[in-house]
Parts: structure tokens; sequence; C-alpha cells
């Protein structure tokens, strides 16, 4: 996903263009970054530092790095399995080692490719529950050749349905359960909760772009419902209890014109570039035949766990992008704040700010705090500070003369909105996380092999290793986050100490990494990176010593980071929850054995990028699974701790 052509031509300016206007301090600046000592930078030019205001230890000696067809953790850890593609929800179907199940029974099964999820836990006598709760987990895309018996040939409808229906989300209830000395995690079934939303869900469109005239269709002439979610990367959640699963790459999705408009350009969809051909079947995939559709995706999606009968809502007031996640949070006025990350070399980092304030007197009207707010992009400048820039029709430019004609206009073409008023243009912004008690935020970002410029906030050119950005809202000294002015600095830069080339090196204290792409802060501000090195890169030439996808673990004051797990071959770490006690740490493994492509070969459906192929999770020859893990301490504690 991360080779994607750049889709951003505006002439927004890189970093080193705004150098010229900020010398001496952004030259000094430029060379300490290049030297590896970006964190330092902010102090030495007089402004607030972005160091975390608690230490939190890291308890747990690293691991080393691997290539084994294992998950590996530190001693005294311990490992299960919960929930694999085509695992039942319920009381469903099980899943075919053949992968023979069908589009129905796929609907009542663990979607492919598992990614973000959180656990929310249910609650007695006003306690949180540590060992009883609902598990939302996203599913991001499908590999036709695994998930059919004869992989993607013989292309049929029934094929189509049975690709929709392993996109999405799962809703599935799980408790700690112990028999004697045999405590593990387990799926209750039968569950009222458990349920799947999929490419094919009836949702509601609500925010500014709800019932326009562009977001309507044959299939929906009010423009206020759509048939599904997919390419649902990260997420959020609210604090009124619901969850956020955000679409990330729809593009893939739509069979393109051969001249495309300029927006359908700027958001990647062509012709005869879709990765799959649900277009064949379902004309809505058909850019000719509905050129509404695609604007009908590219959003963040509202689910309730705990109502399985209610409506999944896509919010448009948080814009239209190709979105890795939704982090919200509270200003400290009551004010939602979200920040998100387009997931696309050059593309941008956005924050919403909710008009009403969140009363948790009144939980039931949380929805509506994402429908009525203010967007915004960010433009970072050379001296350490930044702006938020707001993408409000009527201001900085965004108005009928330029093209928007209304807020509807601006959020459905929010790339271009971003383009207008001059945001920064990023390398690859993913997910984004709060400390929970400093309100700092961190951005990762996660590579962009195709700059060619060296600049403060990306100093490396080729950057193929990427790194994490940090900031501070307001005048950093506190956590206002509805703020729109902030300062930041880079974190750290990921790359291998011991790399011929001093600027792949980077700058890290501690175990080598590259490609961060999750990002989660547990509740006693441990920062937690899952790193996604391509299965075109992992193992190979620069990112030969790295090892497989890792997780690894970072104390945000001293800037010491371990290497807490290690995947098997060819997989994404990713997913990052826990339970209330931070006893009970859960992640995904993505796409193990993924080939180069993303895609395993049609004729070779168990065979992957390396040899021998993956046979994740059950290691006997099987088709190889994304699934849900858990990690507990063998004593019971805290995990990481």
């Amino acid at each position: 996903m991360d080779d994607d052509p750049v889709s951003n031509d505006s002439p927004n300016p890189h970093f080193e263009q705004l150098l010229t206007a900020l010398a001496p301090h952004a030259q000094i600046r430029r060379r300490l970054l290049q030297l590896g000592l970006g964190s330092v930078v902010l102090p030495f030019l007089g402004l607030p530092a972005l160091a975390a205001a608690d230490r939190s230890e890291i308890g747990f000696r690293a691991i080393a790095a691997s290539t084994e067809d294992l998950v590996r953790v530190p001693e005294a850890y311990i490992l299960q399995v919960l929930y694999a593609w085509g695992d039942p929800i319920s009381n469903g179907p099980a899943f075919r080692s053949d992968a023979g199940n069908s589009a129905a029974e796929q609907a009542e099964q663990a979607g492919m490719h598992h990614d973000g999820m959180h656990f929310f836990p249910f609650v007695s006598h006003g306690q949180p529950s540590s060992t009883h709760g609902l598990l939302c987990v996203n599913h991001e895309y499908t590999d036709e050749n695994l998930l059919h018996p004869d992989g993607g040939a013989n292309w049929s409808e029934a094929k189509t349905l049975k690709s929709q229906n392993a996109h999405g989300v799962s809703v599935i209830e799980i408790e700690l359960t112990s028999r004697g000395k045999d405590v593990r995690w387990q799926l209750v079934r039968p569950s009222t909760y458990a349920r799947r939303i999929t490419a094919r869900t009836p949702m509601r469109i609500d925010g500014p772009a709800a019932g326009t005239a562009a977001m309507r269709t044959r299939d929906d002439a009010g423009g206020q419902r759509v048939a599904g979610t997919l390419a649902n990367c990260a997420m959020g959640v609210t604090p009124w209890g619901t969850y956020l699963t955000c679409e990330e790459h729809f593009n893939a999705y739509f069979n393109g014109l051969d001249q495309p408009t300029p927006t359908q350009k700027r958001y990647g969809i062509r012709a005869r570039s879709a990765g799959y051909r649900w277009h064949e079947h379902d004309r809505r995939f058909d850019v000719a035949s509905e050129p509404n559709e695609a604007n009908r995706f590219g959003w963040v999606v509202e689910i309730d766990p705990w109502n399985p009968g209610s409506e999944p809502v896509k919010h448009t007031a948080l814009g239209r992008f190709k979105h890795e996640g939704a982090m919200l949070t509270l200003a400290g006025d009551g004010r939602v704040v979200v920040y998100m990350g387009d997931d696309e070399a050059f593309e941008y980092l956005y924050k919403y700010v909710s008009r009403d304030r969140f009363d948790a007197g009144k939980p039931g009207g949380g929805a509506a705090l994402l429908a009525l707010g203010t967007l915004y992009v960010a433009r970072f400048a050379a001296d350490g500070r930044g702006q938020w820039i707001a993408l409000q029709h009527g201001q900085n430019g965004l108005d009928a003369a330029h093209g928007f004609a209304d807020q509807a206009d601006v959020l459905i073409h929010t790339r271009q909105a971003a383009d207008r008023v001059g945001a920064t243009k990023m390398d690859r912004p993913e997910w984004v996380a709060v400390h929970p008690r400093t309100g700092e935020v961190y951005c990762s970002l996660t590579n962009n092999r195709q700059r060619s410029a060296v600049d403060p906030a990306n100093p490396r050119a080729d950057n193929s290793f990427g790194h994490i950005i940090r900031w501070r809202e307001g005048d950093g000294q506190g956590a206002a986050a509805a703020a729109t002015s902030f300062a930041w600095d880079i974190f750290v830069l990921c790359g291998d100490p011991q790399h011929p080339d001093p600027d792949k090196r980077g700058n890290i204290r501690g175990d080598a990494f590259a490609s961060p792409d999750g990002l989660w802060f547990d509740p006693d501000g441990r920062l937690w990176i899952a790193t996604d090195i391509s299965g075109s890169a992992v193992n190979r030439g620069d990112h030969e010593r790295f090892g497989n996808n890792q997780l690894l673990v970072a104390d945000v004051a001293s800037g010491e980071i371990r290497r807490f797990l290690t995947g098997p071959r060819g997989c994404e770490i990713t997913g990052l929850t826990a339970s209330p006690d931070g006893c009970n740490l859960f992640i995904n493994v993505q796409h193990p054995g993924e080939v180069v492509g993303g895609r395993f070969a049609p004729a070779k459906p168990l065979t992957g990028a390396v040899w021998p192929a993956s046979q994740f999770p059950e290691l006997t020859g099987g088709r190889s699974r994304s699934a849900t893990m858990v990690i507990r301490r063998q004593d019971g504690g805290i995990v990481g701790c």
C-alpha cells in the first residue's frame, strides 16, 4: 500500500523552501537534524522543550531482531492466538482450510487482514472489567488468491460478494476464563453483541456533505445512505463509547476513467488501476457507471458496538481522504478534537475541533459532536512552530472563485482544499497518539522513498526508514488541544546505526527499527511503536538487519526504545489496545507471508514473499491467516512495566 503513485502535484512548499526566510536559526536547525540531534533543537532556539513531564520506565529486557516464522516476546510473557481470519464471530460456520467458505459464511466470520482495533470493557458496579469486553477489529483488505480456493481465477459475482464480506469490522465478545491452571481468553459464543460490518452494510451519511448533489447516486437519490465501508485501516474511540473505523486506500476499489477528472486524479482513481474487480459485478465501483459513488468513501465511520441493531454513520465533517486513523481527545473546555493523517507520500496532517462540548452526563448526544465543527490542516514552519489552518468555506481562499461552492465541496475535496491553503506536504502521516498526561501529540511518518529534498522535518532524501514527529498545542506549555498553533520537533529518526551511509543511521537510543506505523500510549505513558516495512523491502538491502516487523516501546522522557515483539515472516504488526488494568495487550498480526506487491501468486496460494512461506498461525502448512493475539505476563502484571 505504500507504493501508491503520488497524487499531490500541488505547488505547496516543501520544508526546504521555507528555509530561505528563516536564517540563521533554521540553518542551524537543519544541520542539527542532519546530525541526528532533532530532539534538542527547540530548546536551543529558545522555544519550550517537548520532553514529557513524567518518566515511564520500561520494565522488560529487549529481545533481538528475528527472521523466524514466529511471534517472539520477552521471557516471562505468554502469547495466545485469539481471533484469526475465518473464525466465527458467534455460533457461525467454522473456517475451511481450503478457503471454501461461501460469501454468506464469510459474513459471519472474521474478515481478512486485521488492522486497528479497540477493547471496550463491560462495566460492573461502576468499574470497567479487564476480563470481559467487546473487541472491535478492522479488516483492511483482501487477498483474493488466499480468499478463494482457486484464487482470482474465474472471477464471479459470488467471489465479489465474498470479498466484500471479508472487509469492514468485526465486533466480538471476549472473556478471560480459567480452568485450573489454563487461563485463556476466548470468544463468547453465542453472543448477542457479535456483529460483522462489511462493504455491503447499510450506513447513514451525516455532516455538511450529506444529501448534496455530489453524494447522490442511482441507488441513493437523496445522498443520505451508502452501502458499506472498506479499506478499514486504523481507528479511534470516543468518550461516549463508540468506535471509529477509518477508510484509507478506497481508490483501489474503483475502476476509473481513461481521462480522469482533476478530483479523481487527485485521489488516485484511474482507469484499470483498481486493485479489485468488484466493478465487474457491482456497478457502484465503476466510475463510468456511477460517477459519485467514490465520493461516498474515504470517510471516518462511527459504530456503536453496544447496540448491534444500530446503523453506522459516515461523518463528512471530518473530511475525505485516505484516513489512517482518528485519534480523539478532549480539549480543556470539553470540545472534541480528532487528529488524522492522510496515508500517502506528500499528503497532510489534519485536526477536527467540534463546535460544541462533550457532556459526560449526556453521552448519548456525543455523535452530534462529529457532525458540527471545523476541520484544520497543518502547516509546519522551519522555526519549530506550526499553524492549524481552517478548511472552512469563505476563509483562506476556499470560495466559489477558487472552485469551492460550499462547505460540502470543501469536505468532499479535502485534499484540494488543503492544497489551496498551503498545507505542508508530509512523509506518509499515519497513526497519531496523544500522551495521556502531557497532551503531547506523536505522529508516525512511515517513509517516503520519493523524497529528493532535505528539510527540517524530513531531514533525509530517499526517506526509506521514516521517523516520528511530535508537537504541543498552543504555546507549547500545556495541552491546549483546540489551539490553532503548536510547537514541534522530531522525536526519533529511524535507521540502521550500522549503515555505511551516515544519513541512514538515524538517532535511535536503543533498538533499531524502520517504518513506524501503529502508535499507542498505555495509561502509564509508554509509547508503543509497531512497524510496517513493506514486503518489497523487509529483510532486503538497506532493511536486512531490521529483521521481521516488530513492536517496540519508547520512554518518551529519555528517548530510550526497546524491542518487545517480533512478528512472523512477511507480516505487519498493528492494532494495539489493552484491558483497562494494562495486564492484557492485544495486537494484530496482518498479512503474514505477504508477497512483493501485496498479493499471493494465483497458482501458488500457499507461497509467500519469503521461503519457506509463513504458515502463521497454525504452522501446519495451511493458508496464512491474519490474527489477533493476546500477550500477558506470567505473573499477571502490567505488560511492558
